[in-house]
């Protein structure tokens, strides 16, 4: 612009100056005068014009130059990537609703799973220090517990259409929240990590480590003979197709198939630990804890269903009775208010159930009756009579309850590299509605421990070749799969957040 108002001015000054008039002596000699004006103006003339080549000379120039300027601008502005002056940025892609609810669903196994693995090993450490020294932790856990809790609330809306399936915003929303108290768990173990580890000291104090380990190896391999002979008993008075004592089919033999698993883990970490290898004996140790931690969990299930089962054996009778009080109220309803439809039907259903189940009870049949199953049966038919939640009822409900809940948690526990974010949500329903609503607990439980069957069907068999396995890189496979250890090939997961499972098996000095 400064270049075309100079040369502006350089076309109209010319102009001016030719106009004037300019006074000029007169000339004595008229020719000769003549001759000079006429020379002076032709002089003047083609002064003129050179002066008018130069300014549009300039004006051309400036105009190539604007142009020039003007294009270089508008190809920089259509290629440049990063939003700047008049240039409206593209938005960026939204990631579809599909890839949102996978990412939450991941978290929320990643969570669980660190919440698992750090209760496992926080028991290692108050066998060894007390539960004075392991307060802070607990407090960690519990508090993680809460943020997981409630993130597996958020999921269970999500799952039941709250938000609606047309409120997209809302429903991303509620992505971002499970998302988000997953982190917070994870955070709250994360920063308990470190002291953690400093009490725990395990590159100081390997050997002592290693004798809590070794006395509670001990203590399970002793155990598994009394296990099985309670399953061998479980069998006998309850065979096929009796439900419960098919759930813990095989937990002794898979016991063991760890405390195998762990024996060779604990001496190889003895054998790094003695020449030195601390970082190769504290992943052994670790490895063998996670190991240890689920032949518990096992064994403790065989124990868990026969005191279920002999205490449900007990209640049955009194279920009976008390189940028969609540039909004769509601026929008594039914009767002065002459309902017909859902009431009758539920009438008769119950009528239909606690007949079955005395027969059982009563019957010499070669199948033998499953007690649990028969309250679990009594208890169901119950609830649309309103009789399933407070005496004998209630506690029936809640033996039923309790039984099934353990049942799935422990099959997650020990199988949880398979299992996925569906057996897992239902599980958090039931343990919620074990607090809440007994009598209910039951069916999300039983569909909590099916779907972590099927998933561990689809993912194969975590125990083919146990033996094979129990070390170098087969080991580490087989504990992504067996022992809960690091998917990602590190070692196995310890106490603290989805931060942790990155950090060094050594901390920093």
């Amino acid at each position: 612009m400064l270049g075309g108002a100079v040369g502006v001015v350089w076309l109209v000054l010319p102009v001016m100056t030719i106009n004037a008039d300019v006074p000029v002596a007169a000339a004595r000699g008229g020719p000769v005068a003549g001759a000079g004006g006429q020379g002076q103006q032709q002089a003047e003339g083609t002064t003129s014009g050179a002066d008018l080549v130069l300014p549009l000379v300039a004006v051309g120039g400036v105009a190539v130059l604007a142009g020039y300027g003007y294009v270089r601008r508008t190809r920089r502005a259509r290629t440049r990537t990063t939003p700047g002056a008049g240039v409206v940025s593209p938005q960026p892609p939204v990631t579809p609703l599909p890839v949102l609810e996978r990412q939450a669903g991941a978290a929320l196994v990643q969570a669980d799973d660190c919440l698992r693995t750090s209760s496992e090993e926080l028991a290692f450490v108050e066998a060894r220090f007390g539960a004075t020294a392991v307060e802070p932790f607990v407090r960690a856990l519990r508090d993680a517990e809460r943020e997981l809790s409630a993130a597996f609330a958020i999921r269970l809306r999500y799952d039941r259409g709250v938000p609606e399936p047309k409120e997209e915003a809302a429903r991303r929303q509620a992505l971002a929240g499970i998302v988000g108290r997953c982190a917070e768990a994870g955070r709250r173990l994360d920063t308990e990590a470190p002291a953690f580890d400093q009490l725990r000291a395990l590159e100081q104090e390997m050997n002592e480590a290693l004798g809590v380990a070794e006395a509670r190896f001990r203590e399970l391999a002793g155990r598994t003979g009394g296990a099985d002979a309670t399953l061998a008993d479980l069998h006998a008075r309850y065979p096929a197709p009796a439900t419960s004592t098919a759930s813990v089919t095989g937990y002794v033999e898979q016991a063991k198939d760890r405390l195998v698993f762990a024996t060779t883990h604990l001496n190889q970490a003895r054998q790094a630990a003695d020449l030195g290898h601390t970082g190769e004996a504290i992943r052994s140790l670790r490895a063998a804890e996670g190991a240890i931690s689920q032949a518990g969990v096992l064994l403790n299930d065989v124990d868990r269903l026969a005191n279920s089962l002999a205490a449900a054996a007990e209640l049955v009778p009194a279920t009976l009775t008390g189940a028969e009080s609540c039909i004769a109220r509601a026929t008594a309803t039914a009767t002065a208010k002459s309902p017909t439809g859902p009431l009758r039907t539920h009438l008769a259903h119950a009528h239909t159930t606690l007949a079955a189940v005395r027969e059982e009870l009563t019957g010499d049949r070669p199948d033998g009756y499953d007690p649990l199953d028969a309250l679990r049966r009594v208890v169901q038919a119950m609830l649309p009579l309103g009789g399933a939640r407070d005496g004998v009822l209630g506690a029936a409900a809640w033996l039923v309850g309790r039984s099934d809940v353990g049942s799935a948690d422990g099959f997650v526990a020990t199988h949880r590299g398979a299992v996925g974010v569906e057996a897992r949500t239902r599980l958090a329903e039931a343990e919620l509605l074990l607090t809440t609503d007994p009598a209910a607990a039951d069916v999300p439980a039983l569909e909590a421990r099916e779907s972590a069957e099927r998933d561990v069907r689809v993912h194969g068999n975590p125990y083919a070749g146990a033996a094979e396995h129990t070390s170098g890189v087969g080991g580490a496979v087989l504990g992504g799969i067996l022992l809960g250890e690091d998917p990602d090939g590190g070692p196995p997961l310890t106490f603290g957040g989805p931060a942790t499972r990155k950090r060094r098996v050594l901390p920093p000095t």
